[in-house]
């Protein structure tokens, strides 16, 4: 399969060009940091922001080719992960989570579900949050016990609320997606839901820096 990069080929957008060039703030230390430098940092930090977008789908394409000793490889599983629960159905959140779940792989080669829900976590509901969170262990049911391990860790969370949806995820979407011939939509497909979901966070601890950002409000005649 070949993938390309989104928008084109060669280097990621640069944001805008904030976060790279510019006014930079002069502290040495953030101790002595003041509202100017941070008002400085604020417009970055929302350009950089305003691009995650685009670094979660170029990060997606470098699991293109990577097979790790699978059928196929994690970009295929993941948008084959996706695209069964697009066509069950699922609402866009949940599709996107179904082709993030693995994003993790690379720099989380130990511990990817806690990556992938890093991510996701400021734009997702808690029951989404959840399964992509527990996905791992979930996932175990169906080859732990070929590894010497024990296939029913599940069974630690069984009467949370998200266990059912965990593990239907699993059966149906994360486990079935590892066919060759299986039906598989480009990421392209996925790209707009990608760049919805990843517009505006629910939940930051970084809230006042849209309001920084934006600069003083006008006083009022």
């Amino acid at each position: 399969m070949e993938a390309t990069h989104p928008g084109g080929g060669g280097c990621p957008p640069d944001n805008g060009g904030v976060s790279r060039q510019g006014t930079r703030a002069t502290f040495t230390g953030v101790e002595n940091a003041t509202a100017e430098d941070w008002a400085i940092i604020a417009k970055n930090f929302v350009a950089h922001g305003s691009g995650l977008a685009d670094r979660i789908l170029a990060h997606l394409v470098l699991l293109d080719g990577d097979f790790g000793g699978f059928p196929v490889d994690r970009l295929t599983h993941s948008l084959q992960t996706a695209t069964r629960a697009f066509r069950a159905g699922e609402d866009e959140e949940y599709v996107v989570c179904a082709l993030l779940h693995d994003i993790g792989d690379t720099l989380g080669s130990y511990n990817h579900a806690d990556i992938a829900a890093a991510i996701v976590r400021p734009f997702v509901s808690d029951e989404n949050h959840w399964m992509v969170e527990k996905h791992a262990i979930f996932q175990g049911y169906y080859f732990f016990h070929h590894l010497g391990m024990d296939r029913n860790l599940r069974e630690q969370f069984r009467g949370h609320p998200g266990f059912e949806r965990t593990a239907r995820f699993c059966e149906l979407y994360d486990g079935p997606a590892f066919d060759p011939a299986g039906e598989t939509l480009p990421l392209e497909h996925f790209e707009p839901m990608v760049r919805r979901l990843f517009e505006a966070p629910r939940q930051t601890l970084y809230t006042g820096m849209n309001e920084v950002a934006a600069g003083p409000r006008p006083a009022h005649s």
